[in-house]
């Protein structure tokens, strides 16, 4: 329940008056009564003489130093409130959230669109909304613009690094992450995610390469092979073609190595089908460890996701939280679950309002979950909520012509869309149709009432079918034909600066997060509230006298992929920096 005055707004600072009491107004929110005000003054001083008065004073100041001690004395962490439920002292659990690439307009989106297609009335509010505690500051060690792993770096290790590092510092020496500090002090470990597990937000927290798109050897350290061995005992998501071997179907390793079977060797039971996610009975039958990825890469949007092929993140999170709370309820400590909504980044990356609303509402029912889930649990557990940084530069307006704009934009446009621009790229692509007048005709028939579009002009029509012909991805057309007729816009495929939200539960126990922060404070938040030791951990991976386990070198990453995450700049020698002169980049005639 929200608290009132938590957060209040500071006074109204264009208003200046000569008159004090005016201003006394201003700042206290309290009314004053300017008549006689001056007479008032001298009253109040003249009661204070009365010795009766200060007698009572400091009889009351006496009683209320009292009633502190006590209190202090039977609340021994600092004299915070307990949590409405029971709590055992000194066992605790954190529940950590990311909401990847969800910037605040995402949420005033989704609110709307879901007011709209609810039919609820205007002051109906997303779950998240009624925890809202602060905002988080989002740059990068080398960039104003952060990317995911220098975000998530920044939440796991608790200290700021290059784009692209996985729990890597710009010098090159790794940093224990607070993940991997909970299970050395005696926790259980999980990570959920809609993406691949070994992409950049869960890899950081128990993985440590140079750069993110060593997806193999993050899958290999994930699965134990390195120096801490294996620190995760739960993980639910997507990527299993990571951990087959290239000579394997599905496969996207670029080495034979079946971590399948090695892992299974090494007694972590895992699983890819739903069937048996759904023989875990929400987390009522689970041994663990246990490794369930069920994509092969990245669990379809929640728009184009069916409940018979693939579990739901909310499904995931609930399995995960009741696991890791029966496999610790007879242990003095508890866990630590990291739950990412992973593809909220990619519907921004694609520009696609539809897939985001989406994406943020089936979050904002895991942020649901994980409440019913503390208000069930004995122990004492919080969650905390944060974007790694914002997506797409989303603006819940657009400027569609050089006439002065309506101040407008649709809902319903978004709530006609049943497909992603994703899936409706794919599906084109798969069209076996090579003539013009048949693509155009398989466009109207079948595609556009996907999307939701009865409208479309010669010059879309026109536009789909060469896309087609020339056997290009149309999936950034769909997405602008919706956002054109929503008029929501986009400032960029990429990432933006914005300052991100903070949600957390019970308000007490997140008190530290209230206001405006570095995303590194959340790192350093959740390690002390673990009360778990990272720079040990960090000691130990440091301590390895061949460093080859955290893979390729950064120096010999950039120059095969020839990518530096897009920040700009040359290959200095700790890292890539984008922090330099312009250099004129507005000349680029393409995206890279």
């Amino acid at each position: 329940m929200a608290q009132s005055g938590m957060l209040s707004p500071a006074p109204v600072s264009g208003y200046q008056s000569d008159d004090p009491s005016a201003e006394e107004a201003l700042l206290t929110g309290e009314h004053v009564d300017r008549k006689d005000s001056g007479d008032r003054i001298k009253g109040t001083l003249k009661r204070w003489k009365n010795p009766i008065i200060t007698l009572w004073a400091a009889i009351a100041t006496i009683i209320i130093l009292v009633i502190g001690v006590l209190y202090v004395r039977s609340h021994p962490e600092g004299g915070q409130d307990h949590m409405p439920h029971k709590a055992i002292r000194g066992k605790r659990n954190l529940i950590f959230m990311v909401s990847d690439g969800m910037g605040p307009t995402s949420l005033e989106l989704t609110r709307s669109w879901r007011q709209f297609t609810e039919n609820l009335p205007y002051d109906d509010v997303l779950t998240l909304d009624k925890h809202f505690i602060g905002s988080s500051r989002t740059r990068s060690s080398n960039s104003l613009i952060t990317d995911s792993a220098a975000g998530a770096t920044a939440f796991s290790c608790g200290l700021k690094s290059y784009n692209g590092a996985i729990s890597i510092l710009p010098g090159g020496d790794p940093c224990g992450t607070v993940l991997e500090a909970a299970k050395a002090a005696g926790y259980m470990t999980g990570l959920v995610v809609t993406t691949s597990i070994t992409d950049a937000t869960p890899a950081c927290f128990n993985a440590h390469v140079n750069m993110r798109w060593e997806q193999d050897r993050i899958a290999e350290q994930q699965i134990g092979d390195y120096p801490l061995g294996r620190v995760t005992d739960l993980m639910l998501g997507g990527g299993y073609c990571h951990f087959l071997p290239n000579s394997t179907k599905g496969s996207c390793r670029a080495d034979n190595r079946d971590l399948v079977e090695e892992a299974r060797a090494n007694n972590i039971n895992f699983i890819h089908k739903l069937k048996e996610f759904h023989s875990l009975k929400l987390g009522e039958e689970v041994n663990l460890p246990l490794f369930g990825l069920f994509a092969s890469t990245d669990i379809p949007f929640d728009l184009d996701r069916s409940d018979d092929e693939y579990p739901s993140l909310p499904a995931m999170a609930e399995t995960a939280i009741t696991a890791l709370e029966l496999a610790t309820k007879d242990s003095d400590k508890g866990y630590f679950l990291m739950i990412e909504g992973s593809r909220i980044d990619h519907a921004g990356h694609a520009n696609d309002p539809a897939a985001q609303v989406r994406e943020v509402r089936a979050y904002d029912r895991t942020f649901e979950v994980v409440l019913k889930k503390i208000e069930e649990s004995s122990v004492e557990t919080i969650v905390v909520s944060t974007s790694d940084h914002e997506t797409g530069g989303l603006a819940a307006a657009r400027q569609l012509h050089e006439a002065y704009p309506d101040y407008l934009w649709y809902p319903g446009v978004l709530a006609n869309a049943s497909r992603s621009s994703e899936f409706l790229s794919s599906a084109l692509i798969s069209f076996k149709g090579t003539d013009k007048s048949d693509i155009a005709a398989y466009l109207e028939k079948e595609l556009f009432p996907l999307a939701g579009i009865t409208d479309a002009g010669n010059g879309e029509i026109i536009k789909l079918v060469h896309y087609k012909i020339e056997k290009m991805p149309t999936g950034p057309i769909w997405a602008d034909m919706i956002s054109r007729r929503a008029q929501i816009g986009w400032s960029t495929h990429g990432h933006s600066a914005v300052d991100v939200n903070i949600y957390g539960y019970p308000f007490e126990r997140v008190k530290k997060l209230w206001g405006n922060h570095e995303n590194t404070e959340i790192g350093e938040f959740l390690r002390d509230y673990l009360n778990v030791d990272v720079d040990a951990v960090t000691k130990k991976l440091r301590g390895t006298a061949d460093a080859s386990w955290m893979g390729k070198g950064l120096h010999e990453i950039l120059e095969e992929t020839g990518k530096s995450m897009g920040v700009g700049g040359a290959v200095g020698e700790e890292t890539v920096s984008g922090l330099n002169d312009y250099q004129g980049i507005h000349k680029r005639a393409c995206m890279h």
